[in-house]
């Protein structure tokens, strides 16, 4: 990485670690409260422990860091020498963890450019690798910020659930829209629109609810170079399968990436969850 502009991101990213390390990326965590314990996302541990949770129903909610996290990780870099820092986060519509990172930006010993990628998961994280990219390769912060804001532009996340409930009880999709899906046993294809979690088809089973998947990773992948992930929660099995045809019917796959998510995400979508990412290059 240049030594002049450092890269910041937040655990939702779920970032493999040899990438972090590799690019020397600062990850802030959120937290999970798991039946009044509080978690740090982005390990196994707690994603094990989040999976447990929801099984047996009991109370999960999350929380953003707060700005002073965000300000001692922007200290910490500019004594580090940046210069100028990129901070590249999750959607604004689905955590507060954005708006932190701005207050704590204001009064940064260095430039802060903060992007809003209006993603999560690894549609956030590829967006991150193009920052550290173009960091590495010489770009200022302006211009790193702006790589991540591209990669933003091209990114298209799918993910399917086994029920809405999860979403509805955090707030994420209405009352109304989930009930009716759980009352025709319908299996929820979702997609991120404008930084939002929205229902995007409603298919009968889920094979076939997960092969739409698949044709939808498919299509927006299109025939050129493509960086693909494919997550999932206590799913691991169809997961391997999924990313095996992915694999298979991608030929310009750059990197193919295969993860459990943190329990940010998997608290509003819970066991079961399977998701592509797809963003051409």
């Amino acid at each position: 990485m240049s030594p002049t502009v450092a890269i910041v991101t937040d655990s939702t990213a779920y970032l493999p670690p040899e990438q972090v390390a590799r690019h020397g990326i600062t990850v802030v965590p959120l937290t999970v409260v798991l039946d009044g314990r509080a978690l740090l996302d982005g390990t196994g541990e707690t994603a094990r422990r989040l999976t447990r949770a929801l099984e047996r129903r009991q109370a999960v909610t999350t929380s953003r860091p707060g700005p002073e996290v965000f300000a001692e990780a922007y200290r910490e870099a500019a004594r580090a020498g940046a210069e100028g820092i990129v901070s590249v986060h999750l959607s604004s519509e689905i955590s507060g963890t954005h708006d932190a990172a701005v207050v704590a930006a204001r009064t940064a010993p260095v430039p802060v450019r903060v992007v809003d990628t209006g993603l999560i998961a690894m549609a956030l994280g590829f967006c991150v690798l193009a920052a550290a990219g173009a960091a590495a390769a010489g770009a200022d912060a302006d211009q790193a910020a702006a790589e991540a804001r591209k990669r933003a532009d091209a990114a298209r996340a799918y993910f399917y659930v086994d029920t809405l409930e999860h979403l509805r009880r955090g707030g994420r999709i209405g009352t109304a829209r989930a009930l009716l899906g759980s009352a025709l046993a319908v299996k929820p294809l979702l997609e991120l629109t404008d930084g939002r979690i929205e229902l995007r088809e409603k298919v009968r089973t889920a094979s076939r609810a997960i092969a739409r998947l698949e044709e939808l990773a498919v299509e927006h992948a299109g025939s050129g170079p493509v960086d693909v992930a494919v997550h999932h929660l206590a799913a691991g099995e169809r997961a391997a399968q999924l990313a095996e045809r992915l694999g298979q019917r991608l030929p310009g796959a750059a990197e193919l990436h295969v993860s459990e998510v943190g329990a940010v995400l998997g608290a509003h979508t819970g066991p079961g969850l399977l998701g592509a990412v797809v963003v051409p290059r």
